[in-house]
């Protein structure tokens, strides 16, 4: 099963007792997340996320970069500040805690991946 969280505040006690009930029950869960413009566009908020669904069970599997679709632009962060945050994970967390960073592209077959290897 994949969720969506895009932040550790959406973490509460109602949903942490949920996503354990789940896995407890033999469902794998994963979760992807969007990187937001002052919404979860640090290392730290991206830390807290990983831990607090971790903590829950959940594996973050996937960071998409936002898609450029009308009324989003606001949100937009650059593929550098991205890049960074994810190479800030990688030095902190464990490899199970690092999500794929990706971009969907329209006509493409799969998830691009946005942050080859550990520098």
């Amino acid at each position: 099963m994949v969720v969506h969280a895009n932040h550790a505040a959406e973490i509460r006690d109602d949903c942490l007792a949920a996503l354990r009930r789940l896995v407890r029950s033999g469902f794998p869960v994963l979760n992807q997340a969007v990187l937001l413009r002052n919404i979860n566009d640090t290392a730290m908020a991206q830390e807290q996320l990983s831990l607090s669904l971790v903590n829950a069970g959940v594996l973050p599997y996937y960071l998409h970069q936002l898609d450029r679709v009308d009324g989003t632009q606001h949100f937009e962060v650059s593929e550098t500040v991205g890049q960074q945050i994810l190479k800030t994970l990688q030095a902190r967390l464990p490899g199970y805690a690092v999500p794929r960073y990706v971009r969907e592209i329209p006509g493409a077959t799969g998830k691009t991946p946005l942050l080859r290897e550990l520098p």
